[in-house]
């Protein structure tokens, strides 16, 4: 273990070993060896960060900071990010397998840097109102105030740009924070600390990360009393053990959880445009996304005539390693999840589904690859139209009514997000208002915004990231009442 890099955990604005002496190796899915490792923090790690988070926010800088001196701390963290966007880029890289295209989200103009530059102009927007409560000799007002201490639980298949919708939120709304990124993909948000100490940007305290697995770090985290908000990604079933655990201490929970978006493909669509959109919302990335929309719903005139062109442009795809410039699909980000995704793709071809593109192919010895694989003819009750791959694997539907169409895009426990690809925009628009998914594209698909709130319906979670709504996710209101009535003895009355 030696040759390892290792990325101890931070906390307080210093660098920590693990109490346990335990770690964790994670490996380059490129070619399944180790390269790094992280500590495997126990609950005594758990309460040091946490310490420090609630120290810095009651007794440091941070927590007496005014909204626009906030806002100047986050834009020099755009800056600061975006002059290091390829040192992050490098780490991500090597750690989940993701091609090279991080670094230019990271760099100035990227919407990474924008969410900091954004959050920055926001924190002394929230302001407060007076109520005209009907009470004589009363003043009552409400005013926004930070939670205290917040957790962010990072998922491991885009820890950076996760964290960052996260963090510059958190931060912006005045709170103090412990991440927890996964334990597959913990190292570029490790590097982030050490940019963040060697430019001695944040108060110490302000933010700290623990690693380790769900079950015991996670655990501790959530449960800790002086942990007063959680922010999840992931799937469903980490979000579930999380929400049973807030539930105890009645802690409030914000969730992106997972989803089968569905696609809708209308008769009148321009197919390039509709083949080229679909190819990019689900292929690139390997369909490591939890908005990747999947479920292709094509009407029954045009179904094979789109499928043929689909196969075309995924057929093209570049399976490859992510530091090849001209890779477009990296590896799946760890060997369980490679072997998930294997295991999906056998049992669709085992119920019979027609393979239309089979990216088994694309296996090797070495690294974790899966190439683009469809699969036609696939009803909507079937378990690969309704399970999360999670993976570049695609299902194909017909359909010949628009009422019937909805329905079925409606029709599985998830809302995440939805696509409709039609020449009527307006019709769009009306099937857009039908649909149950947080965020629905029309002729367009994966496009995101600083600005833009994102988040699910159903299963897919609740609450927001992003926009307005994202930062007042990481708030509460305090009303106050004040009694303004003179007594007997008003000098106004004389």
């Amino acid at each position: 273990m030696s040759d390892l890099t290792s990325f101890p955990f931070f906390a307080g604005d210093q660098w920590h070993d693990p109490a346990s002496g335990k770690w964790i190796e994670s490996e380059n899915p490129a070619d399944g060896r180790a390269w790094a490792r992280v500590p495997d923090c126990d609950a005594a790690d758990v309460a040091h960060a946490v310490a420090a988070a609630k120290t810095a926010f009651n007794d440091g800088p941070w927590g007496r900071l005014l909204p626009a001196q906030r806002g100047r701390v986050l834009r020099q963290i755009g800056d600061l990010i975006s002059a290091n966007a390829d040192r992050l880029g490098e780490i991500e890289l090597r750690d989940n397998g993701r091609t090279g295209t991080i670094a230019p989200g990271l760099r100035e103009g990227g919407w990474q840097v924008d969410s900091w530059h954004y959050y920055a102009g926001l924190c002394d927007k929230f302001e407060g109102r007076i109520i005209p409560a009907e009470l004589p000799d009363m003043h009552n007002y409400m005013s926004w105030e930070p939670f205290g201490v917040v957790a962010l639980f990072l998922p491991w298949n885009a820890p950076i740009g996760t964290l960052i919708w996260k963090l510059s939120a958190a931060l912006a709304a005045g709170n103090t924070v412990v991440i927890k990124p996964s334990e597959h993909a913990s190292c570029s948000t490790l590097e982030l600390m050490k940019i963040f100490s060697e430019a001695d940007i944040l108060p110490a305290g302000v933010v700290n990360v623990v690693t380790g697995f769900g079950p015991s770090t996670g655990a501790a985290l959530v449960r800790h009393p002086d942990v007063r908000l959680i922010s999840f990604t992931g799937g469903t079933s980490g979000g579930q053990a999380v929400a049973a655990v807030a539930a105890e201490q009645v802690k409030p929970v914000i969730m992106e959880l997972g989803g089968k978006s569905p696609q809708i493909v209308r008769a009148d669509a321009d197919l390039d445009l509709a083949a080229k959109g679909i190819a990019g919302a689900i292929f690139p990335g390997g369909g490591q996304s939890c908005i990747s929309g999947s479920r292709l719903l094509i009407h029954a005139d045009v179904i094979e005539d789109f499928t043929t062109r689909l196969a075309a442009l995924a057929a093209a795809e570049v399976v490859g390693s992510p530091s090849d410039p001209d890779s477009t699909i990296g590896p799946l980000a760890n060997r369980a999840h490679y072997q998930s995704v294997l295991t999906k793709i056998d049992a669709a071809e085992a119920a019979g589904h027609r393979l239309i593109l089979d990216g088994r192919s694309a296996c090797r010895d070495a690294g974790y690859y899966v190439g683009p694989t469809i699969f036609a003819d696939v009803p909507n009750g079937a378990d690969l139209a309704q399970t999360e791959v999670f993976g570049p694997v695609a299902s194909t539907e017909a359909w010949t009514s628009d009422i019937d169409v909805i329905r079925k895009a409606n029709d599985t426990p998830y809302g995440l997000a939805a696509g409709i690809w039609t020449a009527d925009v307006a019709l769009g628009m009306r099937m857009a208002a039908r649909i149950e998914a947080g965020t629905v594209y029309i002729n367009n698909y994966f496009n995101a915004s600083s600005q833009s709130p994102v988040g699910g319906f159903k299963q897919s979670g609740y609450g927001r990231e992003n926009g307005i709504e994202g930062m007042r996710c990481f708030m509460q209101t305090k009303s106050v009442w004040l009694a303004t009535n003179p007594g007997p003895n008003d000098p106004l009355d004389a």
